[in-house]
């Protein structure tokens, strides 16, 4: 059976995508936003609780806390806006207990993951911030002490084209029914 004609187009999206660091002015439609937010809620999730959570930023003020609590990554206020991605670890734990923040965090980056392919696909950029001080996000934009702030997403039309970075062989990645045992 031969590959879906959609594949090659998806992967040519997940190919193409890069860390953006620099921003146009342009401003974000609310319409697209609301497109990339459908995308994230399309996303799996455990149990179907869909344990996620956005917070849209876009007071400039409040991007300027965002980078300085980014360790002073000051191109995140540079993005028209600023998605604050969060594990809500109340909803995923109505089902599953302890395990409930590890698959709220999964289900918060797999959506992050979606809504990043419909940005590249829609011609807007993004980057991924993972290094923050959590407990400042946290205070600075009122998260409940049950949600955990897990990723920030500066979402802008893109000033910068850069170059695809190295990526490992899939030799060096994957293995076969037991880890060591290489896939061949």
């Amino acid at each position: 059976m031969g590959a879906n004609a959609a594949y090659e187009p998806l992967i040519g999206i997940m190919q193409q995508r890069r860390s953006v660091r620099r921003y146009t002015r342009e401003p974000v439609s609310d319409g697209l936003l609301q497109r990339l937010l459908e995308a994230a809620q399309t996303a799996p999730s455990a149990g179907n609780l869909q344990a996620r959570d956005f917070i849209v930023v876009r007071d400039p003020n409040m991007k300027h806390e965002l980078a300085e609590a980014a360790y002073g990554q000051f191109f995140i206020s540079m993005a028209p806006i600023v998605l604050v991605g969060c594990a809500n670890i109340a909803r995923s734990r109505t089902v599953y207990g302890q395990r409930a923040e590890l698959y709220a965090v999964q289900d918060v980056t797999i959506a992050a993951a979606y809504l990043q392919l419909a940005a590249e696909a829609a011609g807007v950029a993004t980057c991924w911030i993972g290094a923050f001080d959590e407990q400042r996000v946290i205070r600075a934009l009122s998260v409940p002490t049950d949600v955990r702030a897990v990723l920030m997403l500066p979402i802008g039309y893109p000033d910068e084209r850069p170059s695809a970075t190295p990526r490992m062989n899939r030799s060096q990645f994957t293995h076969n029914e037991r880890w060591g045992s290489p896939l061949t």
